[in-house]
């Protein structure tokens, strides 16, 4: 067994599209449209489905905007150079939340940044 993806549902997908790939730099996989059902799927990351676990964005065609609620956490990457990914995603127009640096009783690096719709990504220094 492992892990395949964590869906978000964003309010508009082309903003949450151009986030993820051109923000966080990674690929869109793959995208249909489902006009029965009046949604769209979209499944970003950074390597095949096959081998890593992705993200689906589930945009409803009728729904603009979604509260994320208290119940979903975060998405985490690891990333090798957290200072210059965080420099990176402010310089392509992302918000980070939380500077780089260790995490509350730890010593890990991590920083958060938001995407359009409010959802969390951790990121954490690897070694």
């Amino acid at each position: 067994m492992r892990i395949l993806h964590t869906m978000l549902r964003v309010g508009d997908l082309e903003r949450s599209l151009a986030f993820y790939t051109d923000v966080l730099g990674m690929r869109l996989l793959r995208r249909k449209d489902y006009p029965g059902g009046k949604f769209t799927l979209a499944f970003v990351g950074y390597g095949d489905e096959s081998e890593t676990a992705v993200i689906e964005l589930t945009h409803n065609w009728e729904t603009s905007s979604y509260d994320p609620g208290n119940g979903f956490g975060h998405v985490a990457i690891g990333v090798d150079n957290i200072y210059k990914v965080c420099e990176n995603i402010k310089a392509a127009g992302g918000k980070v939340v939380r500077e780089p640096g260790p995490m509350k009783h730890g010593s890990t690096v991590i920083a958060f940044v938001e995407d359009p719709d409010g959802y969390q990504i951790e990121l954490i220094q690897q070694t």
